[in-house]
């Protein structure tokens, strides 16, 4: 009976998406009892909830895909609206076009370079290489230019989850590490850098470098499409 009725349930969509979104209320919770340290991260929660719920339940990953996919069809719609916060900040943007301009191309170069080159000196092949080149441009972008560059999307989207949870948990010490105090470098380096993930980190810690952050995630997705195939050639 049990049998039956898991064989019923746990495929359908409705139920992981209610697993997901519970796992996320759960860790948001947590989250904000720690006072929004960077180490209890939420997205970093989740991902380990689910994968827990995953292997406790003997469900393989395209099933929870499958049942999900209006979750990952939500990104879209939610990366649109960080246009929100950037228009409110447009006179701040306008102020530091060039300096953004540099940033983006030392940022979304250094990005591309460093993860093909260190999987290169460790001896890794071409499709891994291809992979890991667009790992820090917004999940969507990154599987695609992933694809065209013949890499594993699935391996694209988990560096991809992995970049952006390490870079919401490092950006704020590593910044008051190194001093910058100016919220528009901290978020713009913080969205080029860490995509969404790291954006929305910006967006609780200061509206200012939300608004940057989202306009580094979205420009880097468009640099990514030229600088990673470019960072691929490198070392081919």
């Amino acid at each position: 009976m049990a049998a039956s009725l898991w064989a019923a349930v746990g495929g359908s969509a409705p139920f992981w998406i209610c697993v997901t979104l519970g796992c996320y209320m759960v860790a948001t919770t947590l989250s904000n009892a720690a006072g929004r340290h960077p180490l209890v991260n939420p997205v970093l929660i989740t991902v380990l909830m689910v994968m827990g719920s995953l292997l406790a339940t003997g469900t393989d990953y395209q099933t929870y895909a499958d049942g999900t996919h209006i979750i990952t069809f939500l990104l879209g719609p939610a990366t649109v609206a960080l246009a929100l916060p950037i228009r409110d900040n447009l006179h701040h943007v306008r102020a530091a076009l060039l300096p953004l301009a540099a940033a983006l191309i030392a940022g979304s170069c250094t990005a591309a370079v460093t993860a093909v080159g260190f999987a290169y000196m460790f001896g890794l092949d071409g499709t891994v290489l291809a992979s890991l080149a667009p790992k820090s441009a917004t999940a969507p972008v990154a599987i695609a230019v992933s694809q065209t560059l013949g890499g594993i999307p699935t391996l694209t989207a988990g560096m991809v989850i992995v970049t952006g949870v390490t870079g919401a948990i490092v950006v704020t010490p590593l910044m008051t590490l190194l001093r910058i105090t100016d919220w528009r470098a901290h978020g713009f380096a913080t969205g080029v850098a860490a995509h969404g993930v790291g954006t929305a980190r910006a967006l609780q810690i200061n509206p200012i470098a939300g608004a940057f952050a989202g306009l580094g995630m979205g420009l880097n997705a468009i640099a990514t499409g030229f600088v990673a195939p470019w960072a691929l050639g490198l070392f081919q």
